[in-house]
């Protein structure tokens, strides 16, 4: 339904949380929206999130830095969006906005619920009973609470059934999202050579995890940034090619991944008795299986994807 205010500067379209779209106008009252106010809460969280963790100091090595990157990124794009909505400055961004929103959501969903999981499992159990612990629980409270808000709008404004909107709000747009950010996680893991160097197959892993990193972000850059005319095929075509590969590509480093590092018989080892691990990072010996963990889940996003993007092609052909 449309939105009446006294002062415009330039409309958009967008869609409203029930799946219709309404008009927003570029003014103040965009923040009150029902998509408004809850990127308003957005900010909140996030924002009392970091600060908590920052008063106390509890936060150390990359997975502390992890989690105050996720939600100082979140609270400053979400800001971004915030300032260029109200002022209806859309169409001077370049990007789409039909993707853009959509996809930073998305993320920020991901980021946030990653550091209200590392965060209390790395750091809130080792912090001091008293002002530092209940920041910690408090933080990780807000990060939970700000993963609600961001999955909130990723589902109002995701497509439905007979739309016609951006590709990021679809599924298979949304599976991009999740492939990239599990391949990031992946790297923050696997950030020590130590887990890798050591056989030809380990490399062939990293290979996989960076090659089919680089070929979803950039569809993913395609979409937000409307170049998909520059490739020399038709962009489904193009989805459905890279998304086969990175299925072939990925199940043999399911296989591949475990059997080298787990498996005596191929070098590898179970979990020694002492696993020793810095404050807020695991020991190595977790960091391997957590990717063992991750590659797994995007051969399955992978595949999703492709089931997705074949019915697309088979639908514009």
């Amino acid at each position: 339904m449309p939105i009446t205010v006294t002062r415009t500067t330039i409309t958009t379209t967008s869609m409203s949380p029930g799946g219709g779209n309404h008009t927003i106008v570029g003014s103040p009252r965009a923040l009150t929206t029902p998509l408004g106010i809850v990127r308003l809460l957005q900010l909140l969280f996030t924002c009392v999130a970091f600060s908590l963790v920052a008063h106390i100091g509890g936060w150390f090595g990359s997975m502390g830095d992890w989690c105050m990157f996720s939600w100082c990124f979140c609270f400053a794009m979400t800001l971004v969006i915030l300032l260029v909505e109200v002022g209806g400055l859309q169409p001077r961004v370049p990007v789409s906005w039909r993707n853009f929103p959509i996809t930073f959501a998305c993320y920020a969903a991901l980021f946030c619920l990653s550091a209200s999981i590392i965060y209390p499992v790395a750091f809130v159990q080792y912090l001091h009973k008293g002002e530092q612990k209940d920041c910690g629980i408090a933080a990780t409270v807000f990060s939970i609470l700000a993963f609600l808000a961001y999955t909130t709008e990723v589902c109002w404004t995701r497509a439905r059934p007979g739309e016609v909107t951006g590709y990021m709000a679809t599924v298979p747009g949304l599976l991009k999202v999740v492939e990239t950010f599990v391949a990031c996680v992946i790297f923050v893991f696997i950030s020590n050579t130590n887990s890798y160097e050591r056989h030809g197959a380990l490399k062939w892993c990293l290979a996989v995890y960076c090659i089919f990193f680089i070929l979803s972000l950039a569809a993913i850059l395609l979409c937000v940034g409307e170049c998909t005319s520059w490739l020399p095929c038709s962009f489904h075509t193009f989805l459905s090619g890279y998304t086969l590969l990175a299925v072939l590509a990925y199940a043999t480093a399911t296989v591949l991944w475990p059997l080298y590092q787990f498996s005596s018989r191929y070098g590898g080892h179970s979990r020694p008795s002492y696993c020793p691990q810095n404050y807020g990072n695991p020991c190595l010996w977790d960091r391997l299986l957590a990717v063992a963990v991750l590659t797994a889940i995007n051969l399955l996003a992978y595949l999703a994807d492709l089931i997705h993007s074949a019915r697309l092609i088979f639908v514009h052909v």
